[in-house]
This record gives structure tokens, sequence and C-alpha cells, in this order.
């Protein structure tokens, strides 16, 4: 590693964040040379791209962290976070789409965020991921209304359903709570089971993100049969039991590294 990328790194983990006008002064060195510095660490996972700077790597974690207690929250969250960095990869510039108010789609809403040479438009029912994607010039951001609850909170109800009907979007994505290839999608309960039919109902593509302890449970609020899925992206611990299963439903079955 050169020596301006681990200034660059140093100096994140003494304050945080920080400025490309600060790095340029600090490394003597342009703000292109800066820019392109800090797009290469992202892209090595190193740290978090920001307008105008960046971020300490772990620092949109330790924010998490702090604001969100649900145990189910900070389950397996290297598998989600490589999931959501695979995720990311199917969204294009200028897309429009949609994040439920899973755990691996707010991971994939920081993903969004740190990248700003994606133009997106993003339609979301979790608090959590509209505050990360609140003012930032490279997204267009559509709030959905509704009661909020849950552990990471989000709204739902029937007034969220029927925000969700008054869009069309291109792509959505989508978190279960277990994926039975003999039942289907399910959900822990019906609130979250309806917001995410209505979901499906919307959107022209649906990635399913599911790390591989989701994979054999089910719960008994059924989104969908397997049947209406086509796309999975989940980590590389699945067993090639459920690998098969997925061939044999001809789902396609992407594996985040």
């Amino acid at each position: 590693m050169d020596e301006k990328k681990i200034r660059i790194l140093q100096m994140l983990q003494q304050k945080g964040r920080v400025s490309v006008k600060e790095l340029s002064r600090e490394l003597a060195c342009s703000a292109v040379t800066v820019r392109t510095k800090i797009k290469e660490l992202s892209e090595a996972g190193q740290l978090i791209r920001v307008h105008g700077g960046a971020l300490r790597a772990d620092e949109g974690q330790e924010d998490f962290d702090r604001k969100y207690h649900g145990r189910h929250i900070h389950q397996h969250v290297a598998e989600k976070k490589s999931i959501a960095a695979c995720a990311y990869r199917y969204i294009e510039d200028q897309d429009i789409i949609l994040l439920d108010d899973s755990t691996t789609c707010f991971y994939l809403a920081l993903f969004i965020k740190a990248h700003p040479e994606k133009n997106v438009a993003v339609v979301t029912n979790s608090l959590a991921s509209a505050n990360e994607l609140a003012n930032l010039s490279h997204v267009e951001l559509y709030m959905i209304g509704g009661n909020v609850g849950g552990f990471l909170p989000a709204t739902m109800g029937e007034l969220a359903e029927k925000s969700i009907a008054g869009f069309k979007v291109e792509k959505a994505f989508i978190g279960v709570h277990s994926i039975n290839f003999e039942i289907g999608l399910t959900s822990i309960a019906a609130p979250q089971m309806q917001i995410k039919q209505a979901i499906l109902r919307t959107a022209d593509q649906v990635y399913v993100l599911a790390d591989s302890s989701k994979f054999g449970n089910g719960y008994f609020s059924v989104i969908c049969p397997m049947d209406e899925v086509h796309q999975i992206i989940t980590d590389n611990r699945i067993s090639e039991s459920n690998r098969q299963k997925a061939e044999a439903l001809h789902i396609q079955m992407v594996i985040a590294e």
C-alpha cells in the first residue's frame, strides 16, 4: 500500500471522518489524487466513501449498534455486509429501486451512500435506511408512510401497503426471516409479510437477500411460494443441498464472496 493511502487510513483512525480538502492539504497533493485514493480504498472495503470525504470503515456500524439493539440485528453481520456489497452491483446508474426494512438492506443503503458515482431513486419503508440516504446529491429519496414499529424502525400497516402500491420500481431488494423450499419465503409476523407482498407486486425484479442461516426454517406467515422467486443473493456458507434445491426450482442463486 502506498504512503498516501496509509496516511489517509491513519487520519481516519484518529478522527473517524476526513474531508478531501483536509487530506489534500495534509498529503500535499491535488483533490483529484485524494479522490482516487479514497475510491480505491473504498472498493477494498477499508473506508466508507461519502460526499466530500471519507468515513472510517466501522463508523456506520458503530452508529448502527448505538441506535438499534434488537438481538437479530447484530447476527451474521459479516455475511450481511458481503451480501449487500454483492447486491449493490445489480444497481445501475439512474435506477429506481425499493429497499425494505431488513438489516441487510440497511447495509445496502450504506453502500449506496458511500458510492456517489451512481445516481438512484430509492423508495423505502425503513427509517434507518432513509436516515442514511437523506440529503445526498446522488439519491432521490421517497419515504413510505404508515405506522412505525419494529426493532429496526419502519413503516407498516394498511397505509404503507397503499403507499407502496403507488410506486412502480425497476428493482426491489428484500430480506426474509426464512426460506423453506417446500413452503416458500416466510416472515415472522403478518405486518412484515404484507409489506413484502406489496413490494413483490410493485417491482419488475425482486432480489431476495438472505444469509445462509435463513435456509431450512419456516414461519407461519408465508410471503410467497418458491415458484415466484427468481433470484437469491446469499453468502458462501450456503450448503450444497440448498444450492441444488434452488437449481431444481430454476432459482438463480448468487453467492457473495
